[in-house]
């Protein structure tokens, strides 16, 4: 280390502790975190100092900046692995019972069957509706005037209704169809 080295670190961090301080609370949002990181930036600015001592501003800056960065980086890192374990210890309280998951597979196939017997149109613009396309959107598709979608969409969604209704099960395997049990 070179003679007045110390001297010179000390005017260094006279002027410019409070400029990069001031970046650092602005990127930071923490009092506490910049002082910690501009401390770093000073020690990192000691023990290598730049070839081009006359641009010592602009080098501390790079270097606040740079560790702003890394400590995101780390921040975001240890808030997903708290995430994935938490997550990890609550899945037993938030995964369904079992019959309720028979349940929802049974619905599903229930639905799936039903869009079958639809017509090609009423399935097409209720699986585009329900999977967040537009009016406009669906009458590019399907080709129609953009002011016949809404009458479209009720009109299948009052068929695939009625199918569904009259499609359900009943505990012994028999269909209902508007109020009598079919065998």
């Amino acid at each position: 280390m070179e003679q007045g080295l110390p001297e010179r670190y000390q005017t260094v961090f006279r002027q410019h502790y409070q400029s990069v301080l001031r970046k650092l609370m602005h990127l930071v949002g923490e009092r506490m975190v910049a002082e910690d990181l501009a401390q770093e930036a000073f020690l990192r600015l000691y023990r290598h100092p730049p070839d081009d001592i006359e641009a010592v501003g602009a080098w501390l800056h790079r270097v606040a900046t740079r560790l702003v960065y890394d400590y995101m980086r780390q921040k975001s890192t240890l808030k997903r692995a708290e995430e994935r374990e938490f997550a990890a210890s609550t899945t037993e309280l938030t995964e369904p019972p079992s019959d309720v998951m028979v349940m929802r597979n049974q619905d599903r196939e229930s639905v799936k069957r039903v869009l079958q017997q639809l017509s090609e149109r009423d399935r097409q613009v209720l699986l585009l509706r329900y999977s967040g396309y537009s009016y406009s959107e669906i009458a590019d598709i399907t080709g129609v005037n953009p002011e016949i979608v809404g009458t479209l969409l009720r009109r299948a969604l009052s068929r695939f209704k009625r199918q569904y209704h009259g499609q359900e099960g009943t505990a012994d395997g028999r269909t209902r169809a508007q109020g009598q049990y079919l065998v």
